[in-house]
């Protein structure tokens, strides 16, 4: 037995003059409106020789030996706990500069406009990519040891750490700036 009331020819011809014309959906699926994050940013900018000069200061053939496998750097008074979160990628990567095939002198000039730049733009969390210097004629990394250096003599830089395996390893570091103040 059929238990549903049938329509009557004059409810089934209202009902289509209020629906109007309906068109059949093929999908139903909803569409992905979720927003997509923005590509990310690699600065080549210059800044004036003032701010180079005061950032970056020449290197000494000491200053290029090998510093090791995995650097670490927390400024004074930075807790060891922001450095933990740093190394574990806790902190969004907002932009990057990769060093790669630039000469020590240019790849100041790059630190430097890249650094300041970063920072008027209010980026907290970089990533700086020097390689790992195994390519060189020497086999010994230069572009390394000379960025360890530059970073921790830079007043801008609260701390940073080498990269994780996926982000570039031993071959990049994520920094982490300081606020502008207003």
């Amino acid at each position: 037995m059929n238990d549903k009331k049938q329509l009557s020819e004059d409810d089934k011809a209202l009902f289509r003059d209020a629906v109007g014309d309906v068109k059949s959906v093929t999908n139903d699926k909803a569409p992905d409106t979720t927003k997509k994050p923005s590509a990310r940013v690699q600065s080549s900018q210059n800044d004036n020789q003032s701010v180079m000069e005061s950032l970056l200061s020449e290197l000494s053939e000491n200053d290029l030996l090998e510093t090791g496998e995995h650097l670490s750097y927390t400024a004074p008074g930075v807790q060891r706990s922001v450095l933990r979160k740093l190394k574990s990628g806790k902190y969004a990567i907002q932009a990057e500069l990769d060093l790669h095939g630039l000469t020590l002198a240019m790849a100041k000039n790059e630190l430097s406009a890249f650094l300041l730049d970063c920072q008027h733009r209010r980026l907290l969390c970089v990533r700086i990519i020097h390689g790992k210097g195994r390519k060189t004629v020497e086999k010994t990394p230069r572009m390394k040891p000379a960025v360890n250096q530059w970073l921790q003599g830079n007043k801008k830089v609260l701390a940073f750490c080498s990269a994780r395996s996926n982000d570039g390893g031993t071959g990049a570091v994520y920094a982490l700036l300081k606020r502008l103040s207003d």
